[in-house]
């Protein structure tokens, strides 16, 4: 995957993507990342990248023209982008559906927002799509790019060591993760579930499964009604939410 991402703070973004697990895989050239100066992109001496909006108002909006030349630039060096993606919190959602989809995609460009937000034309001309990370406002978009470029990431083949690791944990098929344990098996007198002690691997399977539904209906009861589930979670969902209403009602 070829992963570039345009921001006016460029460190922000390159130490981060280079530590851990997104770090070693560019290394192993699994993924090929580069962080894009928005500023190498503009034709004035100052390099100034922002401006007062039109009609009045607060604050400064980044301009266009350096983001259309920074995707132009990119697509002469690199291919045509598959998604040009703005962080935004008009965005949809991200989600982890969002991350699947964007992992299969072979060239992604990520543009971080900043200030008030960025010119329309940039939204309606040049993005494919805009992402949330959630309903707040960050200081620029260069941490939701970060987020949204490592839940991508990870995604791809290769960048995880243990596949079956990345198929496995929560939000894939719309529950949260079971609990986990490890040595000692008693800690301040807190131990571990004896089932996980036990060796039995059928067990152990079914006590996750079990947990894993507990889980998600405590917490996350809204995933559910997405969630695929098999026949085993289907009836330990309706034992749970009948003991549920017998609590509620008494």
């Amino acid at each position: 995957m070829k992963l570039d991402i345009v921001t006016i703070f460029p460190r922000m973004v390159e130490v981060p993507l280079a530590e851990s697990l997104l770090g070693r895989a560019a290394a192993r050239g699994v993924l090929d990342v580069r962080v894009r100066d928005l500023r190498d992109y503009t034709d004035d001496r100052h390099r100034v990248v922002d401006d007062v909006p039109y009609g009045g108002g607060p604050g400064m909006v980044l301009k266009a023209e350096p983001l259309f030349r920074a995707v132009d630039a990119i697509r002469a060096e690199r291919g045509a982008p598959d998604a040009v993606v703005l962080t935004s919190p008009q965005g949809r959602p991200f989600a982890h559906r969002e991350a699947e989809r964007l992992s299969r995609l072979e060239r992604i460009v990520i543009l971080c927002g900043r200030y008030e937000g960025v010119d329309e034309r940039v939204r309606e001309h040049l993005a494919t799509e805009e992402l949330s990370i959630g309903d707040y406002v960050l200081t620029g978009g260069e941490l939701a790019a970060l987020v949204i470029a490592d839940a991508v990431a990870r995604l791809v083949p290769g960048v995880v060591g243990d596949d079956q690791s990345v198929v496995s944990e929560s939000f894939v098929r719309g529950l949260l993760d079971f609990p986990h344990y490890t040595r000692p098996a008693e800690f301040r007198s807190l131990g571990v579930p004896p089932v996980l002690l036990s060796g039995h691997h059928a067990e152990i399977a079914r006590w996750r499964k079990r947990e894993a539904v507990r889980r998600t209906l405590e917490r996350r009861p809204e995933l559910l009604a997405a969630a695929v589930l098999d026949d085993e979670e289907r009836r330990v969902l309706r034992e749970l939410m009948e003991t549920k209403e017998k609590g509620a009602i008494s």
